[in-house]
């Protein structure tokens, strides 16, 4: 049965809600999968291996997070027309972002296989680690054919408030995934590469099941095989939309892989720390960005439903939701820091434990920050307005990036929360000026 959510009516605290926790469990599933790399990477293949697929994750992620913004913009699109009751613009959409992607997604595969070892040395990436970060990378641009198709049949899924099918889905492919990386790292000693073949089995998987439902239950969006076809007006339209939020969502690893070259140059053992602060840095984050999600695709079909006065309280119950969870997760981060980092240490790795406790000690109090900030980006997404989040997201992370590279080298791993904090910073205050000039195009303001 599907679970489709017309957002135009009822609670708006309960809509988001109801849309964001099956998102933050979807996400934390998808999260999974790299943090149980890290884990049986980091306690059966070493220190080494563990900071190969560190040294390896920006690479990967520039690309699937640069093509799954077209994912993104094209969800904002199909929320609008669900929203309007325009459910042939909507079949419209979802076929041509599913062919044409099918076509990006190969030329990014073919080109990541021939272009993976250059990237890696270009980021300054030790060459004790190189070999197996290489063989990892490789490895994993493989799935990323699988990657893209998910994000566009999750991304349609959700457009019609429907957060919750992608979940199960996705629990089923992390459990595949974990016990496949134990097979393949700690019985075959296959290494980091193994941990990205269980990856990419995982994902197959996930992709599979999700068409699936979509052909036997969401009639919504049942594509024939005549609808399968390239609409050129509206990718034309998503090019626009989603071209934009393709650059926004690529802004953030380009930093991360200017980040991590400084990273790179303190050793092995500040790599190891900082792949796994970056773990929990995600894991702390998700359910900001869920309910910035959520608040998105409530604005987007409200916006396409011409319903002005529940776009801004979508905005202002969104925004209470973000700080509460902030508050919540300092306290949680407080608690298990340590625990947390022997997690992903091996027994020798006392030097790794003590960087990355320094590192969430300092972050807790600073998570509040992008939860205001993945808020306010997902009105201004559900508004269409992607050059605003596209340049907020090149002020932040260009702005980490540069204090990274003054702090880090002198004070350590605690200089990375540092930039962090200053860039979410100024990225809230570009916003904010955005912000009035945003809502008086739209002519939000009276309908406040």
């Amino acid at each position: 049965m599907s679970s489709t959510r017309k957002m135009t009516q009822g609670s708006i605290t309960r809509h988001l809600l109801a849309y964001a926790l099956p998102l933050i469990l979807g996400n934390l599933f998808q999260l999974t999968y790299n943090a149980v790399d890290s884990i049986v990477i980091g306690k059966f293949a070493g220190e080494q291996a563990l900071a190969a697929v560190s040294a390896a994750n920006p690479v990967m992620t520039i690309v699937i997070l640069g093509v799954s913004g077209l994912s993104l913009g094209a969800s904002v699109l199909m929320s609008r027309f669900y929203g309007a009751g325009d459910e042939d613009s909507l079949r419209r959409e979802a076929a041509t972002m599913i062919l044409a992607g099918g076509a990006i997604s190969v030329a990014v595969f073919a080109a990541g296989l021939l272009l993976c070892g250059s990237m890696l040395r270009w980021i300054r990436v030790p060459q004790v680690i190189l070999p197996e970060a290489e063989r990892y990378l490789r490895v994993i641009f493989v799935g990323f054919l699988f990657t893209f198709q998910y994000n566009i049949l999750a991304a349609a899924l959700r457009s019609v408030g429907d957060s919750r099918t992608p979940v199960v889905f996705l629990a089923l492919s992390s459990v595949l995934n974990a016990a496949l990386d134990v097979l393949f790292v700690a019985g075959f000693g296959w290494g980091a590469a193994g941990a990205g073949a269980a990856t990419v089995i995982a994902e197959a998987v996930s992709t599979l099941l999700c068409a699936g439902h979509i052909a036997r239950h969401v009639p919504l969006l049942r594509l024939t095989r005549d609808q399968l076809r390239i609409d050129r007006a509206l990718l034309g339209e998503t090019l626009r939309t989603g071209g934009v939020t393709a650059l926004q969502q690529a802004c953030q690893p380009v930093g991360k892989v200017l980040i991590q070259s400084v990273i790179n140059a303190q050793g092995v053992s500040m790599i190891a720390a900082f792949n796994a602060v970056s773990r929990v840095d995600d894991f702390a984050c998700i359910p900001e960005q869920s309910i910035s999600s959520a608040m998105m695709t409530c604005i987007a079909q409200n916006r396409g439903a011409g319903h002005k006065g529940r776009v801004m309280e979508t905005l202002r119950r969104g925004m209470r939701l973000e700080l509460c969870y902030g508050a919540c997760i300092c306290a949680v981060t407080l608690l298990v820091r340590t625990p947390v980092m022997r997690l992903f240490a091996a027994q020798d790795s006392a030097d790794m434990v003590r960087m990355g406790a320094d590192y969430l000690t300092l972050m807790a109090f600073f998570y509040f920050l992008p939860g205001m900030t993945n808020g306010i980006q997902g009105f201004f997404r559900g508004m269409g307005e992607m050059k605003t989040t596209l340049a907020a997201t090149a002020i932040q992370i260009s702005v980490r990036a540069l204090v990274v590279y003054l702090l880090v080298p002198r004070v350590g791993l605690p200089g990375a929360a540092v930039a962090c904090a200053t860039g979410w910073s100024l990225m809230l205050v570009y916003t904010g000026i955005r912000y009035r000039a945003v809502a008086g195009k739209h002519g939000l303001k009276e309908s406040a």
